[in-house]
C-alpha cells in the first residue's frame, strides 16, 4: 500500500472523516426547558420541589412544555435509571439523584435524570454509558478556529456545542462493558498491519492528538510511519488524561509547584464580573483573584469562545433567567472555585502539549483511497446504526417493559 505524502498533498479531501473512522454518532441532547441541568444538585432538587409542590396550570407553566415533553406525556425510563415512568402530572416524589454530565468542551455540570423532562434524552447513549465508556465529541465547525475538534469525556455528554452548528457524540464502544469498539470494520486489522499491537483505546489517542476541522466534518490524519503513530498514541494518553480529570484511576491533573493557582483573595458572594490581568497573571472575579493563570488557559478558545468565561458566566449571570432556572445558589459555592481551578490547570497543561500535537501534523499518510484499498471504505450501514442491546431490561410509560 503506498503512503501518500504529507498533509498538505491533497487537501483535507484525501484525509479520513471521523464520521468514518468512528461510524456510530448521536446528535446532541436536547433537553427542551434549561432548568434541568444546573452546576449544582441542591438547585436541581430545590426546582424539582417547587415543581412537584404546585399543581394544575401552575406546574404546566414550571414544567415548560414543548412539543415532545408536558406533564402528561407518556415516557419510557432512561437506560441505567430507576426513575418513574407514570405521568408527570401524578408525580409528588423525591427528585432523582442528578447525574454528572459534561455540558458542552470542558464544563462538568448536573442533570435531573428524568426521561419526562427532557425532549430528547437519546437513550441509545445511556444504554451504553457504564464505567468503560468513552465518549469523543465533536466541537461545532467555526471558519478560522483554532481550537480542538473534539474533546473525550467519561461523563455522558450533552454534546452542547458554545458557537456554530453542534457536532456528534461518538461512544468508543458499540456495547456495555468495552465491547465491540465502535470503529469501522476493517481499520484495527489495517492499523495492526502497519503499526503493531493496536487497540480501540490507541485509536482513540491518536485521534484526540491528530483531528482537526474542516468544511466537511472532523477529520483524522493517519500516519503511514509507525514510529509517528506510537508517538502520537503516547501523546494522545496524556492528553486523555487531562480531558478525563481523575477519572478511570488516572491522576488528576496538577501543575508544578510554583505555578498552580491559587486563590489570593477569596471569592465575593456574588462575583459580577469576570477579567484577566495578564501582566499578574490573575483572574478577578469581582474583588476575588486566582493566580498565577498562565495566558494559554485564559485565552483556551473552542468555536471562537473563551472557555473560561463561558464557564463564569453560566454560574455568575442570572439575566434573564425565569421560572424555575432562576433557583440557583445565593452565594457562590466553594466547590465552584474548586472546580474553577481544576479548569484553569486541564486548559493550561492542554495549552502546553499543542506544539506537540503540531509537530505530529505533517508526514507520510494513508488517504481515503488507501482505506478503500482494504476494504474499510466504505463504511458498512450497520456500522452506523446502535447495536442491539438485548440484556437491557428498560421500563416503559407507565410501568410497561419495552422490547430492544
Amino acid at each position: 500500500m503506498a503512503a501518500r505524502a504529507g498533509a498538505g498533498a491533497g487537501g483535507d479531501d484525501d484525509i479520513p472523516l471521523l464520521d468514518d473512522l468512528m461510524p456510530w454518532s448521536v446528535r446532541p441532547l436536547r433537553t427542551g426547558r434549561p432548568w434541568v441541568t444546573a452546576p449544582d444538585t441542591a438547585s436541581l432538587k430545590a426546582r424539582w420541589a417547587r415543581l412537584v409542590r404546585a399543581e394544575g396550570t401552575e406546574r404546566e407553566r414550571l414544567f415548560g412544555p414543548t412539543r415532545s415533553r408536558n406533564p402528561q406525556t407518556p415516557v419510557a425510563a432512561l437506560p441505567g435509571q430507576s426513575t418513574s415512568t407514570a405521568r408527570f402530572a401524578r408525580e409528588s416524589g423525591p427528585c432523582p439523584e442528578p447525574v454528572r454530565i459534561l455540558h458542552g468542551p470542558f464544563d462538568e455540570q448536573w442533570l435531573i435524570p428524568d426521561h419526562r423532562l427532557i425532549d430528547a434524552a437519546r437513550p441509545e447513549l445511556w444504554r451504553v454509558a457504564d464505567g468503560h465508556q468513552l465518549f469523543a465529541v465533536e466541537h461545532g465547525y467555526v471558519p478560522q478556529d483554532t481550537g480542538p475538534a473534539l474533546s473525550v469525556t467519561s461523563l455522558l455528554p450533552d454534546g452542547h456545542s458554545p458557537a456554530g452548528r453542534p457536532g456528534r457524540i461518538r461512544p468508543l464502544y458499540r456495547r456495555p462493558g468495552g465491547l465491540e469498539p465502535n470503529l469501522a470494520p476493517g481499520l484495527l486489522g489495517l492499523l495492526r498491519a502497519r503499526h503493531g499491537d493496536v487497540t480501540a483505546e490507541s485509536v482513540l489517542a491518536w485521534t484526540v492528538t491528530a483531528a482537526r476541522h474542516s468544511p466537511a466534518g472532523c477529520v483524522v490524519p493517519l500516519p503511514a510511519d509507525t514510529a509517528r503513530w506510537w508517538a502520537g498514541v503516547e501523546l494522545g494518553r496524556e492528553l486523555l488524561r487531562l480531558q478525563l480529570r481523575g477519572a478511570r484511576g488516572g491522576e488528576r491533573p496538577r501543575l508544578p509547584g510554583g505555578r498552580r493557582p491559587y486563590v489570593r483573595a477569596a471569592v465575593p458572594a456574588a462575583p459580577g464580573t469576570l477579567e484577566y490581568d495578564p501582566d499578574d497573571e490573575a483572574l478577578l472575579l469581582g474583588t476575588g483573584r486566582i493566580s498565577p493563570v498562565p495566558a494559554g488557559a485564559w485565552e483556551f478558545r473552542v468555536g471562537g469562545v473563551r472557555m473560561l468565561e463561558l464557564w463564569f458566566e453560566r454560574r455568575a449571570s442570572a439575566d434573564g433567567a425565569d421560572g424555575l432556572a432562576a433557583i440557583r445558589p445565593r452565594d457562590w459555592p466553594r466547590e465552584w472555585t474548586s472546580e474553577l481551578l481544576e479548569l484553569i490547570t486541564v486548559l493550561a497543561l492542554l495549552t502546553e502539549l499543542r506544539p506537540r500535537q503540531q509537530a505530529l501534523a505533517d508526514g507520510p499518510q494513508l488517504a481515503t483511497d488507501d482505506l478503500r484499498a482494504a476494504g474499510v471504505l466504505p463504511v458498512t450501514a450497520t456500522a452506523r446504526r446502535p447495536a442491539s442491546v438485548l440484556d437491557h431490561q428498560e421500563e416503559g410509560p407507565d410501568g410497561q417493559f419495552a422490547l430492544l
